[in-house]
């Protein structure tokens, strides 16, 4: 069934929230479950549509799967039953191409169609193949994928794009390979953090975990355990727009702000900034909602690059607190050509956006947003910040196709009603 949000803006926010796990690192420590024949237990598990998927996945390749309550999972790939993964089920989430570092250390040999995900510009393969190839695999396409390999085995492996996925897909590839393996120019995000801290804890041998080099020696075999996703940082942080933009004080609660440095020097750029108390993170209300200018008065800009530098996915929440900021300031978005094909629906709300082309957006603030009716979410995190744009606008917004925000965020809507938010969830209309 088709649903939508239908947001009442113009609302202050209060009180406190808790966010999800990290929707990144469950998607890859689901399939990492898959090197053991062990059970492993995952807590803090986002129950979000792309975990879904990926747990239905592991299902049909004969895993127990045991939903044990409380955000935790239990996995047990005791045995693989299939090398192929159903390919209606990898059409739906862009993270079943990690399934095809574990299955070949496990197994030898997989089979899937080309990952589905959002549709935010091209987003290449190649990465993976190369890097798979240097470990010992021969890879065959003809509409879908055949990987296969007579035994993994270590290799200097330099990577041609710090690429997230292809880093965890080594990483799992390269734990049971005969050898040792360096990884280089790889990515070191929180989640990619997350999953080899997991790795580490079931037997693997991954040194340099949050730097661009990581040298692997192989181990014969990998143990269970219990493992905790971390906390989502890119949901913390939609949290703090939320707050920024209705000019609202919240706690987010166990936010695991170690990884919030880069996006507090960007979002001070803007005028927003946050204080850390334990592993919370208070947003006060009054914000200066002003844009810094760089030195020489100059027009500042905000570029995503790879981590530990601002990352691609935090733009559109940017962007968005920007149209509420004093100042002008440019965003350069080098990865993707379509993360900002949805400005066009903040320009609808009253937004003052230049889209330069399609990697580069001035955004002059601060302007009253106007509701809408009926606008899309294109992807998970523009639908976010269009349900952030709703929040401060005046009159009621209406956003279609919400289907995306679930696929990232856990229930968002009853998070916001226990900030304050009026916002409910009701089917769209055919």
């Amino acid at each position: 069934m088709r649903e939508q949000f239908v947001i009442e803006g113009n609302h202050r926010l209060h009180g406190e929230v808790t966010v999800s796990g990290n929707k990144n690192a469950a998607l890859k420590m689901l399939p990492a479950c898959l090197l053991t024949d062990e059970p492993v237990v995952l807590t803090n598990v986002p129950d979000i549509a792309d975990v879904r998927v990926t747990l239905e996945l592991l299902r049909r390749l004969g895993c127990e799967v045991e939903l044990l309550g409380d955000h935790r999972v239990r996995v047990h790939a005791r045995e693989i039953v299939t090398y192929e993964l159903d390919p209606e089920m990898c059409v739906r989430t862009r993270a079943s191409i990690v399934f095809a570092g574990p299955m070949l250390a496990r197994t030898g040999r997989v089979e899937f169609a080309p990952p589905g995900g959002d549709v935010i510009g091209r987003r290449r393969l190649d990465t993976h193949i190369l890097a798979l190839e240097r470990l010992g695999t021969t890879v065959e396409f003809d509409g879908r994928f055949v990987m296969t390999t007579g035994g993994l085995r270590g290799a200097d492996v330099l990577l041609d794009e710090a690429s997230v996925t292809a880093t965890e897909n080594a990483v799992m590839a390269a734990v049971l390979a005969r050898g040792t393996t360096v990884l280089r120019n790889v990515a070191s995000e929180p989640h990619v953090q997350n999953l080899c801290h997991m790795l580490n804890g079931m037997g693997a041998q991954i040194l340099g975990v949050g730097t661009n080099c990581l040298t692997i020696e192989g181990v014969e075999r990998l143990h269970g355990g219990e493992f905790r996703v971390e906390a989502d940082y890119l949901e913390v942080v939609s949290f703090i727009g939320a707050a920024a933009v209705t000019g609202s004080e919240i706690r987010i609660r166990q936010a695991d702000p170690q990884y919030l440095d880069m996006p507090a020097l960007v979002f001070r750029k803007l005028g927003v900034a946050w204080e850390v108390e334990g592993s919370d993170i208070l947003v006060p209300r009054g914000q200066a909602l002003t844009i810094e200018r760089d030195l020489g008065n100059q027009i500042p800009s905000i570029k995503a690059q790879p981590w530990p530098a601002f990352p691609s996915d935090m733009m559109s929440i940017a962007l968005t607190v920007a149209t509420q900021s004093a100042g002008t300031v440019l965003f350069h978005e080098w990865m993707y050509n379509s993360r900002f094909f949805f400005t066009d629906k903040l320009s609808a709300m009253g937004a003052r956006i230049f889209l330069c082309d399609p990697h580069r957006a001035v955004v002059h603030g601060p302007t009253v947003l106007r509701a809408v009716h009926a606008i899309s979410s294109p992807d998970i995190r523009a639908g976010m910040a269009l349900l952030l744009a709703a929040l401060c606008a005046r009159g009621t917004t209406t956003i279609r196709n919400i289907g995306q925000i679930d696929r990232g965020y856990e229930r968002v809507e009853e998070k916001m009603r226990g900030l304050g938010a009026n916002i409910r969830r009701e089917p769209a209309p055919t």
